[in-house]
């Protein structure tokens, strides 16, 4: 090395000692200044770090920005759609569920309604059945049928005895059940006599007995009536020898 370079390279030397001195100055002072002593220095620092950096988006993140946020609000605006459809859907079937179940419920009582009136019909023709059977079998004469008015009357509490009937019908019609009179007062005031025991209209009817027929010329209707004329007229049938 030259002897006249020596120089230079002392001032060099020197420059970055003062730029070294200068900068460990300048670390100590910072050193310094953050020591937990401070207290004042201390919130100062911390005040700085807690403070917001203001930060501005060039166009190009802007335009990002932008689409991120539309894409967000189109999906947010779908899913509401679709959970608004489900709902719909939901509350659509729940109300169809609801009917099926109502007309089940209607099916259900009306089958079950048929079902009883099914069983309470085949009841009573099974009762039918057993009254039938239970029921005298009266011979189609006037035996029978004296016999059958007289437990018809018996029921009503009507008085009159086999021989009192039979005596009355045999003098008033020979036993004849469409036997009618065409000649007396009756007859010309347009309400003739009719059947067994010659009962007139009016009389039949004001006298008619439940259970029987409504008709002067049926044999066990016409009996029944008579006698019952003539318990409430003479107190029984058995009490009649002549026109009553």
């Amino acid at each position: 090395m030259s002897a006249s370079s020596t120089p230079v390279l002392r001032r060099l030397t020197s420059r970055k000692a003062a730029v070294a001195g200068v900068a460990a100055a300048a670390t100590a002072a910072l050193a310094l200044s953050l020591a937990p002593g401070d207290a004042e220095a201390s919130v100062e620092t911390e005040a700085l770090a807690a403070a917001p950096v203001a930060w501005e988006l060039d166009s190009a993140e802007a335009s990002v920005h932008k689409s991120i946020t539309s894409q967000q609000s189109a999906f947010e605006a779908r899913l509401k759609a679709t959970q608004a459809k489900a709902k719909a859907e939901a509350e659509a079937a729940a109300k169809q569920k609801a009917a099926a179940a109502k007309v089940a419920a209607v099916k259900k009582a009306e089958a079950k309604a048929k079902a009883e009136a099914a069983a309470k019909k085949r009841a009573k023709a099974a009762a039918a059945s057993r009254a039938a059977a239970r029921k005298p079998v009266y011979a189609n004469n006037l035996d029978g049928w004296i016999r059958e008015a007289m437990s018809i009357m018996k029921k009503h509490d009507i008085p009159g005895s086999y021989d009192g009937i039979k005596r009355n019908i045999l003098r008033e019609s020979s036993g004849n059940p469409r036997a009618i009179n065409n000649w007396d007062i009756n007859a010309i005031n347009g309400i003739p006599s009719k059947g067994l025991l010659q009962v007139i209209k009016p009389t039949f009817d004001a006298y008619h007995v439940p259970g029987t027929a409504w008709d002067q010329y049926d044999p066990v209707a016409n009996i029944a009536a008579a006698c019952n004329y003539a318990a409430d007229r003479y107190g029984s049938m058995d009490n009649v020898n002549s026109a009553y």
